[in-house]
Formats: C-alpha cells, structure tokens, sequence
C-alpha cells in the first residue's frame, strides 16, 4: 500500500523528485523514482489543485507525498482527500506542535482526521475501519526540523508516536544556525551528526529535503539519512540526447 514505508522499513533508502501542476506525473512516477514530491509551502499551487496529479499516479511505482504550507488540520485534511500518501510539515519546533500534526493526519482513534470515505489508492477492505486502520499504518508522517529551536527539543519531537521520517529543510536549517547556505560548515554538519543519533535512537528515519549544491547524495547516507529528493531534469536531457547519439551514429 504505501511502497516508500516498506522501503525504509527494510532499511533502505527512499530517493524522490519535486513535481508539480504541469509536470509530466505519468511518466516520472514510473521512471524509477519511490515518490513524488509536491510542495504547496513554497508554490502558487493549491492543495486541491493537485488533484488531478495525484489521481494520475494511481497504480504507478512512485507514490505521492505533500508538503502543506503550515501546520494546520485544514490543510492536511485537503492534502490527504486527494490521495497523499506522506505529509510534509515545516517548521515543526515544538513536542506539541508535533503530536498536533500526528493527530491530524490519522483516524480514530490514533487521531482526529475527519473521514472522507474509502480512496481506491490504499488498496481493498472488507469494512471502513479495516481501511482507517490500514492508513494509519501506512501513511507517512514527516515534521521538518529546521530552526535552532527545534534542535533544543529533537528528543521531545521524537518522542510522538507516529512520526515516521524526521526531515531537514537545508536552507532554513543553515539561515536559524548563522551559517547560511554554508553546508560544508562543521556547525551545520555537527546538527546533521546530532539529529541523526536522534533519529537513530528513535527508531524514525532521518531525511534531506535535498541535496545541498556540490554535495553528494552518499555524504548524507553515510550518516545515516535514507530520504531524499534528487533532480530529474538533468538525466531526463542526458537520456534524450544518448537517444539521439544512437539514431545519428
């Protein structure tokens, strides 16, 4: 039901891509890629304008997961009637803001989440809490750490039941640690050491929105972060042109 959750929970690692309204989902969803990643944080795009992105991604490889632009059960709410099968909140600082999301984004009675009937995307059940049980278990929740503030409280963060990936938003992350966009920077890196411990104690798996400029995807796994975005379009160019090479000679 969910392919990303089975990924990391066998102990590997979940690469994506960004999309959006406009994006070929189709074709990206089964290129290879574990999920999809839309972002209504920093968009014009509204939650139920994916709608239909979404729903192009049923029975595909990739599965899809929304960032909602705040912390609100409204927004959630939207995100998960159209089929997400992750939630993405930012800046998440607080053990309280933290169970607030885990909250919404689950039913009864692990949660508040208002029921919107069945979705097809989850698979077949015999009754409705059969299926509200089977999304609560699947569904992947994932705050975002991204200010000195959530640093202090990492270990009350994780200790919410429910939260499966523990993701940094790299920019902000560097901006609230005064040493902005300097990824390289020993205080940055030392955070990234520190929530990865964290992670690692509490059994949730550490994640990168994505990869910062000139860095490697491997520097990140070393640590132990098994959650990504990587860029499409660079390989989907050098694909096409290795096309054209073959046919050209």
């Amino acid at each position: 039901m969910n392919t990303v959750k089975d990924l990391l929970q066998s102990g590997k690692t979940a690469i994506g891509a960004s999309a959006s309204v406009g994006t070929d989902v189709g074709f990206l969803a089964d290129s290879g890629y574990d999920f999809l990643l839309f972002d209504t944080q920093h968009s014009p795009v509204e939650i139920k304008e994916l709608r239909p992105q979404l729903q192009a991604m049923r029975g595909k490889n990739a599965i899809p997961i929304v960032r909602v632009g705040e912390n609100r059960a409204d927004q959630i709410c939207y995100a998960l009637d159209i089929g997400a099968k992750g939630i993405i909140v930012p800046m998440v600082n607080t053990k309280a803001e933290a169970a607030d999301m885990v909250q919404w984004c689950k039913y009864p009675f692990a949660g508040v989440r208002s029921s919107a009937g069945m979705r097809g995307e989850w698979g077949k059940f015999e009754n409705y809490r059969e299926y509200m049980d089977a999304v609560n278990e699947q569904l992947l929740v994932i705050p975002m750490i991204e200010t000195v503030e959530a640093l202090d409280n990492l270990d009350e963060i994780l200790s919410v039941p429910g939260i499966d990936i523990l993701l940094i938003g790299p920019s902000d992350l560097s901006i609230n640690l005064d040493v902005t966009l300097d990824y390289p920077n020993p205080k940055y890196q030392a955070a990234l050491d520190k929530i990865a411990a964290a992670c690692a104690n509490a059994g949730v798996v550490p994640g990168m929105y994505f990869i910062p400029p000139d860095m490697e995807p491997s520097h990140f796994m070393a640590k132990g972060f098994r959650f990504f975005t990587l860029p499409w379009n660079g390989w989907a160019t050098e694909g096409v042109q290795n096309g054209l090479a073959g046919v050209r000679g």
